[in-house]
């Protein structure tokens, strides 16, 4: 595959008013002329050799942060969001958008969180019956969507967190840490048959953990805990640094930092690091490693992209019987649709037929990258005979130039073509013309209907 030129104005941008520097100076310390760092700030030209050379030498710059993935991804979500009926007659070129994520990524972004509260109106509207009366019937973006977007344009890393819990683990057994932290600030630990995993009571300073949940996932829930007593000027700064536009959002994001610390404190990073290297990201011996679950661990890998120290960059997504993707987050160029699910034609869809066991899969999406995707069911039991079981499958996986690092990757053959599943994102913005499961025609392409012929579509694909 052709090597791609890197495009990379607005990051420019960026580092420039970070050490307050003119467009003259800041030339002068790269090394180019002042017209020519113009062409690159607007994306006339691509960022040469020269220039990350001089971005790492004076300013000490991790160059790998030029190309974070943040442009595919606004370009992936607004085709998702110009899929929308709305747009019929009035989609733009693909090229438009990537001018756009390239060179206006805040007018994206604010463009994507309009479509969400278009998207929550319409939805209020249509079950408008339900609605009418109702005290919480303001038209607002789903809190929820909210900060699956904060995490999902952080890298799914978010930094000050990360050290913090790293610094709490130290070289310690983590369980006895979290104890230990608890009971010195005066809370009792209790384990019990109970129906939830964890239950505080703040007048009492009295935590509960159920007996019924396995050893990994009581220590979360304790690391949980730890966070969200020992750490919260830290949760609330960060709180206030995103900006969340309702107090649910805000609230659901605080959990999801509590949970961010209590996954970086059970697999500390340069220790998780180290490991994964060596045991070439085998799941299950990292799980042993560290006392954690295959979920918790291939969650864990998709967050590893500290500045200066990253690993390899994986997708991760966890779907539900349905279909609807539950968790997500891609550091490679895959995207996964915001709303709906997932690409039928999947591994992750087949993992369920297939209880404890790995499924590998080599994948290329229509760009022409080639990825190992690895799935797995993650079922969970209600820890009783009748409680109900969750039933969730994951996925994990990552270009296939990192395949000599994955020990999923041996014994398989990728010099075939045929060998690769064609995948896409979702049926409205894949291109592919013959896709035997596809559901809804592709946006941006005619469509011929003929009575007299009928192949694997309704239509055909121009």
């Amino acid at each position: 595959m052709a090597t791609q030129k890197l495009y990379a104005g607005a990051k420019l941008r960026e580092i420039r008013v970070k050490h307050q520097l003119t467009q003259k100076d800041f030339a002068a310390k790269l090394g180019v002329s002042l017209p020519y760092l113009n062409q690159m700030e607007n994306n006339n030209r691509p960022v040469s050799t020269t220039v990350v050379l001089a971005l790492a030498q004076e300013f000490g710059m991790d160059v790998t942060e030029l190309s974070t993935g943040d442009s595919e991804r606004l370009v992936s979500d607004m085709r998702e969001a110009m899929a929308d009926p709305v747009f019929a007659d009035d989609t733009p070129p693909l090229a438009d958008l990537r001018l756009t994520a390239s060179n206006a990524p805040a007018l994206a972004r604010a463009f994507l969180s309009l479509h969400r509260a278009y998207r929550q109106t319409h939805e209020r509207l249509a079950s408008l019956d339900e609605a009418l009366g109702r005290e919480d019937s303001r038209i607002q973006a789903s809190p929820w969507e909210e900060v699956r977007d904060f995490f999902h344009y952080c890298d799914n890393y978010i930094d000050a967190m990360d050290r913090a819990a790293e610094r709490f683990a130290g070289t310690a057994d983590v369980r006895t840490a979290a104890i230990a932290a608890l009971e010195n600030a005066g809370i009792s630990i209790t384990f019990g048959d109970m129906d939830g995993l964890r239950g505080y009571d703040a007048n009492t300073r009295s935590l509960q953990l159920s007996n019924r949940s396995s050893a990994a996932t009581q220590v979360f829930q304790l690391l949980l805990q730890v966070a969200l007593l020992s750490q919260d000027k830290l949760l609330e700064a960060t709180l206030d640094f995103a900006k969340f536009q309702s107090e649910e959002a805000r609230a659901i994001a605080k959990i999801g930092l509590a949970n961010y610390f209590a996954g970086a404190a059970l697999m500390p990073y340069e220790r998780f690091l180290a490991a994964a290297q060596e045991d070439r990201h085998d799941l299950e011996r990292l799980a042993t490693r560290f006392g954690a679950s295959i979920e918790q661990v291939a969650h864990r890998l998709s967050t590893l992209q500290r500045p200066g120290a990253k690993g390899i960059p994986f997708f991760f997504v966890r779907v539900d019987q349905a279909g609807t993707i539950t968790k997500r987050h891609s550091a490679t160029r895959l995207q996964f649709a915001r709303f709906g699910g997932a690409c039928p034609l999947w591994n992750v869809h087949r993992a369920f037929e297939t209880p404890g066991r790995f499924l590998r899969q080599l994948a290329e999406t229509p760009d022409g990258v080639r990825y190992i995707s690895l799935a797995r069911d993650v079922s969970k039991s209600g820890g009783s005979f009748g409680s109900p079981v969750r039933r969730y499958a994951i996925a994990l996986g990552c270009e296939t130039r990192h395949a000599e690092a994955l020990v999923y990757a041996d014994n398989m053959d990728m010099s075939q073509a045929s060998a690769y599943e064609p995948i896409g994102i979702s049926c409205r913005i894949c291109e592919r013309t013959n896709c035997h499961q596809r559901s809804v025609p592709p946006l941006e392409r005619r469509l011929t209907i003929n009575a007299d012929k009928r192949g694997v579509l309704p239509y055909e694909v121009n």
